[in-house]
């Protein structure tokens, strides 16, 4: 649920998240529309914390959607836990 996720993140302490793993295809809200809302909460870290999205769509055409969301990267499912591992690793220490 799309909504639980932006609550979740607006209740936390300030920097309590180190990334965010955001599923696309959510109930409520999708994992667009909650990248959207977070990144527009009035808080520093909301524009700083990194979202990656977790899609079974990988095509360009997704790609490109999620950045224009607010997304820094785009993990295909069935996920490669070692590329999700390296992509979180490049986020976190950037």
């Amino acid at each position: 649920n799309g909504q639980e996720a932006v609550e979740l993140f607006r209740k936390s302490e300030l920097g309590e998240f180190d990334v965010i793993l955001m599923d696309i295809m959510m109930p409520v809200m999708n994992g667009y529309e909650a990248t959207k809302m977070i990144r527009s909460l009035d808080r520093e870290d909301a524009k700083e914390v990194p979202i990656i999205a977790m899609t079974a769509n990988a095509f360009t055409e997704d790609r490109i959607r999620a950045k224009a969301a607010g997304m820094d990267e785009h993990v295909a499912k069935p996920v490669d836990v070692e590329l999700l591992i390296k992509v979180i690793h490049k986020l976190v220490n950037d």
